[in-house]
């Protein structure tokens, strides 16, 4: 063998090296740098965790599900937890221009998500109601013509054939 073709063999036996070592080489770096990415996850998820829960308590309040006497003192300590994670999280990533209050912070998360969750019902009386159904009786016998001669389905005045059959209607 000549020299030329030892070194090919040997730079070709090092890559194949680095090659199969590389995902072990990599998991370490990753390992670390997600020790503290995990711990921002896990405030983040205990986050929206006690905003749902702050929620929940909210909505079984009304639905009188919740005592009276009991909601202050659970809400309370939601809220107290709720804060001590916004804490730690403005530690972890600290944010320019919020407000200091975590408190009110959270306030203004539940309101958000209860404004976004409201469901708008419309209030019609049973006069309004009546004025609609006639509406639409009236547009209806507009568009209707009749029947088909031949198979007695419905048409409509614009159709030239019927929609059933295919009867031409004249």
């Amino acid at each position: 063998m000549d020299l030329g073709a030892i070194f090919l063999l040997i730079s070709v036996a090092v890559l194949t090296g680095l090659f199969i070592a590389r995902p072990f080489i990599e998991r370490r770096r990753i390992s670390s740098v997600s020790a503290s990415n995990q711990e921002l996850s896990s405030l983040l998820a205990e986050r929206d965790r006690l905003i749902s829960a702050l929620q929940e308590l909210d909505f079984d309040h009304t639905l009188g599900k919740i005592p009276a006497s009991d909601y202050p003192a659970m809400r309370v300590s939601l809220l107290q937890h709720a804060s001590d994670i916004l804490r730690q999280l403005d530690v972890m990533q600290p944010q320019a221009g919020t407000s200091s209050d975590a408190e009110s912070r959270v306030e203004a998360v539940i309101a958000a998500r209860r404004a976004d969750a409201a469901v708008q019902k419309v209030e019609t009386s049973e006069d309004d109601l009546e004025e609609l159904i006639a509406a639409r009786r009236i547009a209806r016998k507009e568009k209707s013509s009749g029947f088909c001669p031949q198979c007695g389905k419905p048409v409509l005045r614009s159709d030239r054939f019927c929609p059933s059959c295919g009867k031409s209607i004249s």
